[in-house]
C-alpha cells in the first residue's frame, strides 16, 4: 500500500501523489519542480508566477504560464520595470493571464527591485541562494505529515522579511516558501517519490551563485 502522499503508477513507479492531479502536472513534477536554478530572469519569474498564484490553484499559473510570459516580455525585468499606467491597462485587458491589478502592480514594482537589487548585489541568484537553509533546518525525512505542517519555514520566513524590507510585494512566508520548492532551493518531493534522489543529486552538483 502507497504511503500518504504517494502513488505507485502501472509501471511501479512511485511519485508523489499530485503529479496525476492534472495533464500538466507530470512534466512539471518530473523535470522542473526541484531542479536548481540560478538563471536571474527564471527566478524573477517564478517569485512573480508564486505571488499571482497566491489564492489560486497553482494549475491556473501553470496552464497561463505561455501567455504570462508572453505578456510580460519573457519577465525580462529590466524591461517590465519600465512598464507604465499604458502597460497595466493592457494586462489589465489581456484575458490569458490573471487579471489581478495589484499582482500585475506587484509585478512591475518587484521588477524595479530586482533591477536594485542587482545593481547592487550582482545577481538575484546570488542574494536568494543565501537564503538556502543548511541541514540542521531541514526534516529527516520530508513525508505528508512534514507537507502538511509546514506551509512555511523558518528559511522562508526570514527570505520574506528581507524582501519585505527591499520593498516587494506578494512576498509572503508561504509564497516564499513554495518559490524554494520550486527554484530546488528545498527538496520536497516525498520520501519514496522516484524524483526525490534526481533533485538530491542535481542540487549536490549544483553550483550556487557566489559573488
Amino acid at each position: 500500500m502507497d504511503k500518504p502522499g504517494l502513488t505507485t503508477d502501472p509501471a511501479g513507479v512511485t511519485y508523489c501523489t499530485w503529479r496525476n492531479a492534472a495533464p500538466e502536472y507530470p512534466r512539471y513534477h518530473d523535470h522542473e519542480w526541484g531542479v536548481p536554478v540560478a538563471d536571474d530572469i527564471q527566478l524573477y519569474e517564478k517569485i512573480c508566477l508564486e505571488g499571482f498564484q497566491a489564492g489560486m490553484a497553482w494549475i491556473t499559473i501553470l496552464r497561463k504560464r505561455e501567455q504570462f510570459r508572453a505578456a510580460f516580455e519573457g519577465f525580462d525585468f529590466r524591461r517590465v520595470a519600465q512598464y507604465g499606467e499604458a502597460d497595466i491597462e493592457r494586462l489589465m485587458n489581456d484575458p490569458g493571464i490573471v487579471r489581478n491589478r495589484a499582482k500585475i502592480v506587484s509585478t512591475i514594482n518587484n521588477a524595479r527591485k530586482a533591477c536594485e537589487l542587482v545593481d547592487e548585489i550582482g545577481s538575484l541568484g546570488q542574494w536568494l541562494w543565501a537564503f538556502e537553509p543548511g541541514p540542521e533546518e531541514r526534516p529527516s525525512v520530508v513525508d505528508m505529515a512534514y507537507w502538511t505542517a509546514n506551509p512555511t519555514s523558518p528559511a522562508s520566513v526570514r527570505l520574506s522579511k528581507a524582501l519585505k524590507k527591499r520593498g516587494w510585494t506578494y512576498v509572503g512566508p508561504t509564497t516564499m516558501y513554495a518559490l524554494m520548492q520550486a527554484m530546488g532551493m528545498v527538496n520536497d518531493h516525498l520520501e519514496g517519490c522516484a524524483c526525490r534522489q534526481q533533485i538530491e543529486d542535481l542540487r549536490r552538483h549544483f553550483k550556487r551563485p557566489t559573488a
